[in-house]
């Protein structure tokens, strides 16, 4: 029988992470080194956008996307080609339903996507499929898509959430360096309800909490993490780590399903 994979959410931060040795790089990668090794990865990035229907890399080679600007001639150099995965694509189609699912040759791997999976398995040599976020969906909606998904963890499929939970580039300059109230409040009220699995708390925000509303702001980073608690299954567990604060940007990532893989991370 295939190995029951994990979920990971895992918060990107800046693309720079990417090639900058630090704490929440090197947790990545040796994660990716006692994982059990996936036969393919589902991505979700914060960093592609559909609306009507989720979008998902089509083609035997999706092609690297640089989707920033003003940083290092190395960030833009470097490549992630990683195959792309036909039967992952059918496989969603059947799981979600055609006409909710659609392949699409026009996008690629976005830096949500290899900014996370370069650390990981840097070799690329693990079939992926990156799936877009439907804005035209509810958090509801976003919960039971990603229940639909599960199935997959039992499949040999990696599920990967890849955004960050405070994510507010227009406070970065005001607060950064610095661990504000509000984001250190946000953060651990999200902490506890991904721990206890409570959607309600992770969905829903008085008109007046404005700490959710710093946070969250335009959501698309915040919707992956939606994708992996909506994947979580019966006796999965909740490991937390790289849960730190810059700011309005945090680097929190979760790993639902065997906790057991973290004591090499922390």
């Amino acid at each position: 029988m295939t190995q029951r994979l994990p979920v990971l959410f895992l918060g990107h931060g800046s693309p720079m992470t990417t090639i900058t040795d630090g704490p929440e790089r090197r947790a990545w990668q040796a994660l990716g080194k006692v994982l059990p090794r996936p036969k393919a990865i589902l991505v979700i990035s914060a960093h592609w956008e559909t609306e009507g229907a989720v979008h998902l890399t089509a083609g035997q080679w999706p092609k690297t996307i640089h989707d920033f600007r003003g940083f290092p001639s190395e960030l833009f150099a470097l490549q992630y080609p990683a195959p792309g995965s036909a039967s992952l694509i059918a496989r969603l189609e059947e799981l979600l339903g055609a006409q909710h699912a659609q392949p699409a040759s026009d996008w690629g791997f976005d830096h949500g996507a290899w900014g996370v999976m370069q650390p990981m398995f840097p070799e690329a040599g693990i079939p992926m499929v990156e799936m877009s976020l439907n804005r035209s969906l509810s958090p509801d909606q976003h919960l039971a898509l990603a229940a639909k998904l599960a199935p997959l963890r039992d499949e040999g499929v990696l599920i990967v959430g890849s955004g960050n939970i405070v994510h507010n580039l227009g406070l970065w300059r005001q607060f950064a360096g610095t661990r504000s109230d509000w984001a250190v409040d946000f953060q651990s009220r999200v902490n506890a309800a991904v721990i206890a699995g409570d959607h309600v708390a992770l969905t829903t925000f008085a008109p007046g909490d404005d700490a959710a509303a710093a946070a969250i702001n335009s959501a698309e980073h915040y919707l992956p993490l939606l994708y992996c608690v909506g994947a979580r299954l019966p006796r999965d567990e909740v490991g937390v780590f790289n849960d730190t604060i810059d700011g309005a940007l945090s680097m929190t990532c979760y790993l639902i399903g065997d906790t057991a893989l973290l004591k090499s991370v922390h």
